[in-house]
């Protein structure tokens, strides 16, 4: 569905994009997933056509010129950007006659895409009262009006309630189920463990790509879970053999190449400080470790 070999995008000195090269086949949700600045929207945004590469190919539905693919291609963009003064059928009408289909076959469609995202009981309701969740599931029922083949999705459920973006992904997996390719970026690393594959960008580059597990087990090092309610306890722990340290709600990922040694190190030096230990135990990587992992390296 797409192949990029060595896309490349600058604005003047800031490499946005540098010489990616990637491919995501029929069928699957692609994630990609990396810090803010580290390329991910101005790549999707060279797949969408609405940039044009500096240097490199880009092949999108066997196409390379992107301007013959767009009616078979949706694409969600960070921001929402539908008309707040209008409601929501209006909006959902307008999408529809954009891609010039008549009034009676853009009502059925109406119908049946705000039935999948229920929003039918809102259509009459201005786009800028919604939620910011039902904001994005009307982003998502004008983007599937066409019926496209390959959705793109920036960053679709940044500030959605939990709820909400756990709906939103049940969606995402019905349209995959019913043959749709689906490529999204996301902040969240439970919306990563979704994807089939995923792609680590930093400071424009695929640093890593494969599937959850597979970027799980190629953790180079070991994790150890320390829950306490003791604060500020990497100032206890400076003389133990702990490569980083990473907080996690009232729990710590510790990242070391030896768990019993360090294991015994920490209950010596959290008990010297007179700080309680629910439990020390070592754990599996998430793909967060992995990703602070990748970073720090880069």
């Amino acid at each position: 569905m797409i192949r990029l070999r060595q896309a490349a995008k600058y604005f003047g000195a800031v490499r946005a994009v540098d010489g990616v090269t990637l491919e995501v086949q029929p069928g699957e949700i692609f994630g990609l997933v990396g810090p803010d600045g580290a390329g991910k929207t101005t790549l999707i945004r060279l797949l969408t056509g609405v940039l044009t590469p500096g240097a490199g190919e880009i092949e999108v539905l066997g196409r390379r010129n992107l301007e013959d693919i767009k009616e078979h291609i949706g694409y969600i963009p960070q921001k929402f950007s539908l008309y707040g003064d209008m409601t929501v059928i209006e909006n959902i009408r307008l999408l529809g006659s954009l891609y010039g289909a008549d009034a009676a076959a853009i009502a059925a469609r109406a119908r049946e895409i705000l039935a999948f995202t229920n929003l039918l009981p809102f259509q009459d309701r201005l786009a800028d009262r919604l939620s910011g969740g039902m904001k994005q599931k009307l982003a998502l029922a004008a983007g599937l009006m066409h019926r496209p083949k390959l959705f793109f999705l920036d960053e679709p459920t940044t500030g959605v309630d939990p709820v909400s973006r756990r709906e939103f992904w049940q969606m995402l997996y019905r349209m995959n189920q019913d043959g749709m390719t689906v490529l999204v970026s996301t902040p969240y690393m439970d919306e990563a463990e979704l994807c089939h594959r995923v792609a680590f960008m930093h400071q424009g580059r695929i640093v890593a790509c494969g599937s959850p597990l597979r970027l799980r087990r190629s953790y180079p090092h070991r994790i150890l879970e320390l829950e306490t309610s003791a604060k500020h306890i990497n100032r206890h722990l400076a003389g133990v053999p702990i490569r980083d340290m990473n907080a996690f709600g009232d729990k710590y990922h510790l990242v070391v190449d030896d768990p019993e040694t360090a294991m015994a190190a920490i209950r010596q030096a959290l008990a010297a400080a007179g700080l309680d230990i629910g439990s020390l135990r070592e754990t599996a990587p998430s793909l967060e470790d992995v990703f602070v992992e990748l970073a720090g390296e880069e």
